[in-house]
């Protein structure tokens, strides 16, 4: 009997990454957060546009990471824009200290997703954009909009 995935459940994805971003590699981690945080995010109160990782001390943790407050909650709930720590496994954070050592790498956060009832995040290795990638990104983009909107005139 195959056993079936549980479907991931979206909370925040993060677009201005893949604009901004060449995404290299993708790392899973999980997210140390608190009861009330958790149940703000299951309503989908949750920002990653700002957000930024850091590597200190040999342990990872998320920058600007906007978690609204939950509304019934009370002197429990924490600060929205509170650093938040991830949890990864030391290899991968030493293999990703390694990498952001050279030049041009940085790690963003591309989305936060519930799996098996845990909050997760989708951590990216990536390199700085220059100004004719992006416009490059944007022809391409506006391009592929424009062949589907003749296709689609061309089957009417």
């Amino acid at each position: 009997m195959a056993q079936q995935k549980a479907p991931q459940k979206l909370i925040a994805n993060n677009k201005k990454a893949y604009h901004d971003y060449f995404i290299d590699e993708t790392y899973e981690a999980g997210i140390a957060l608190h009861g009330t945080e958790v149940k703000s995010m299951r309503m989908g109160k949750c920002s990653i546009k700002e957000a930024f990782i850091r590597i200190e001390n040999g342990e990872i943790f998320v920058y600007g990471m906007h978690v609204s407050p939950y509304e019934k909650g009370n002197i429990f709930n924490k600060d929205p824009l509170r650093v938040k720590k991830l949890l990864m496994h030391k290899y991968e954070i030493s293999k990703l200290a390694g990498k952001v050592a050279e030049k041009g790498y940085t790690l963003v956060p591309l989305q936060v997703y519930f799996k098996d009832g845990k909050v997760k995040t989708e951590v990216g290795l990536a390199r700085g954009k220059k100004l004719y990638d992006k416009r490059q990104d944007i022809a391409k983009k506006d391009q592929r909009r424009e062949t589907e909107r003749e296709f689609k005139v061309k089957n009417l």
